[in-house]
C-alpha cells in the first residue's frame, strides 16, 4: 500500500483535485469564478518556468554527450530506429482516430482560426515563423518555443565545439539545469489545485458532456495502446530475430512491464530492461547505448498520447484535425517532444506548450490535454520503458551484430 501511494501519489492527488473541481463545477457553479484564478496562477508559474528550463536542459544534454567515434554507427542506426518507429506509432494513432472519432457531442463556443489553414499566410512564412524569430527578445516568449528549442540546441553545439575553453559555462549550465528541474517539481506540487480549479471551470462551461468527452479519449488510448503494445512490439521482435524473437522478447519483458506498472517510472524500469537485454542476447555494446538513451529519447506511449492530446484540443476548438498540414505538424511535434521533453520531469507538459505555440491555441486548452496526459501515464510508462528493449533488438539486427546466447554469452 505504501509503495502504491509513493509511486502513484501524484496521480492520486491530481485525480482528487479533478474530482473535487468537477463537483464544484456541477453543484456550486457560483464559486467557480472565485477559484479559477488559482488555475491561472498555476499556468502562469508553469509558463514562466518553461523557457529557462528548456534552455538549460537542452544545452546541458548537448554539451555532455560523450564523443566516442566508435559508437557512431550504433548511434546512427539507433536514431533511424527511434525516428521510424515513433512516426509509425504517431500515424497509427491518427488512423485509429480517423476510424473511431471521439469528438461527437461537444459543443464549443470558441471561435479561433487554425493558423495552419490560414490562406492569407504562405507555407514559407509559416516555416520561418515556426523556426525563427526576428529579435532575441522574442525567443523568451512561450509563443515561440520551437524557435527557442532550436536556439538552445545551437548554443549547446557551440559550447561543445569550444569545450576546452567553456568549462565554467558548462558547469553553470549543468547546475542551472538541476535548479530548474527542481523548480518545475515544486510548481507541480500545486497542480492538483490548479487543474482542479480549471476543471471546475470547464465543467461549468461545457456541462456534463465534458465527462463523456474525456471518457472517450481515455478508453481509446487504453484499448489502442494495449493492442499497439502487443502487436507492434511483436512485429519489431520478429523483424529483429525472426519467429524466435517474439517469445524471447515477451518472456523477458514481463519483469520490465511489471516494474513500469508498479513504479510508473521509465528510469526505475531501466535496470529491468538491462536484465531483459542480457537474457535476450543483445550485445552489451548495443544495450548499454540504446537503453539509456532510449530512456530519454524513445517514447512510444508519449507519441500516442501526443497525437491524442492534439486531437482533443482541436475537438474542443471545433477545428478539423484531419488535414495534411495538421497531421504532418502533429507528427513533427510528437517526434520533437519525445526527444526534447523526455529527460525533463513532467516533460509532457513541455510538449503541450509547444503544441500551444505552433497551433496558436488558447491557454484554456492546456488543462484538458494535461488531464489526459496524467490519466494515461500508467500505460504510457509501460510503452515508453519496455520499448527500449525491443528497439535495442532492432538496432542489433540492422547493425548486423550477432545476438549472444543468454546461457554462455556466445554469438548465435
Amino acid at each position: 500500500m505504501n509503495n502504491i501511494l509513493q509511486n502513484y501519489g501524484n496521480i492520486i492527488l491530481l485525480l482528487i483535485g479533478i474530482i473535487l473541481g468537477s463537483m464544484i463545477g456541477i453543484w456550486i457553479p457560483s464559486v467557480v469564478d472565485y477559484i479559477k484564478p488559482l488555475g491561472d496562477i498555476f499556468l502562469n508559474l508553469l509558463f514562466v518556468a518553461i523557457i529557462p528550463l528548456l534552455f538549460f536542459a537542452i544545452t546541458s544534454s548537448i554539451v555532455n554527450i560523450e564523443n566516442e567515434h566508435q559508437l557512431s554507427r550504433i548511434v546512427g542506426i539507433m536514431g533511424v530506429v527511434f525516428l521510424t518507429t515513433i512516426v509509425i506509432a504517431s500515424l497509427a494513432t491518427v488512423a485509429i482516430l480517423y476510424l473511431f472519432p471521439i469528438n461527437s457531442g461537444i459543443d464549443t463556443t470558441v471561435n479561433l482560426t487554425n493558423p495552419l489553414t490560414d490562406e492569407n499566410t504562405s507555407w514559407g512564412d509559416r516555416i520561418v515563423s515556426f523556426l525563427t524569430v526576428s529579435e532575441f527578445g522574442n525567443l523568451l516568449s512561450r509563443q515561440h518555443i520551437l524557435a527557442f528549442v532550436i536556439f538552445s540546441f545551437l548554443v549547446g553545439i557551440s559550447a561543445r565545439q569550444r569545450k576546452v575553453h567553456t568549462q565554467k559555462f558548462i558547469e553553470f549550465i549543468d547546475a542551472a539545469n538541476e535548479v530548474m528541474k527542481q523548480l518545475l517539481l515544486n510548481i507541480m506540487k500545486i497542480a492538483p489545485i490548479g487543474l482542479g480549479a480549471y476543471f471546475a471551470y470547464q465543467v461549468k462551461t461545457l456541462g456534463p458532456q465534458l465527462f463523456g468527452f474525456y471518457a472517450k479519449p481515455m478508453a481509446l488510448y487504453y484499448l489502442f495502446g494495449f493492442l499497439f503494445f502487443l502487436i507492434a512490439f511483436s512485429i519489431y521482435a520478429f523483424i529483429a530475430k525472426g519467429k524466435s524473437g517474439i517469445p524471447l522478447f515477451w518472456k523477458n519483458n514481463i519483469l520490465p512491464s511489471l516494474t513500469a506498472l508498479s513504479t510508473c517510472s521509465s528510469l526505475a524500469t531501466m535496470p529491468a530492461n538491462f536484465i531483459a537485454a542480457k537474457r535476450i542476447g543483445i550485445p552489451p555494446a548495443i544495450a548499454n547505448v540504446v537503453i539509456p538513451l532510449g530512456n530519454t529519447l524513445y517514447k512510444n506511449g508519449s507519441a500516442i498520447s501526443s497525437i491524442l492530446k492534439i486531437y482533443v484540443a482541436f475537438s474542443l476548438l471545433g477545428w478539423n484535425f484531419f488535414t495534411w498540414e495538421t497531421v504532418l505538424t502533429a507528427v513533427a511535434i510528437t517526434v520533437l517532444v519525445t526527444i526534447v521533453a523526455g529527460g525533463i520531469p513532467n516533460g509532457g507538459y513541455i510538449g503541450e506548450m509547444l503544441m500551444i505555440s505552433v497551433y496558436g491555441l488558447p491557454a484554456e486548452a492546456i488543462p484538458a490535454v494535461m488531464i489526459i496526459g496524467t490519466l494515461v501515464d500508467p500505460l504510457a510508462t509501460i510503452l515508453n520503458a519496455t520499448g527500449d528493449t525491443v528497439a535495442a533488438m532492432l538496432v542489433t539486427r540492422f547493425s548486423k551484430a550477432k545476438f549472444l546466447s543468454p546461457e554462455d554469452g556466445k554469438s548465435i
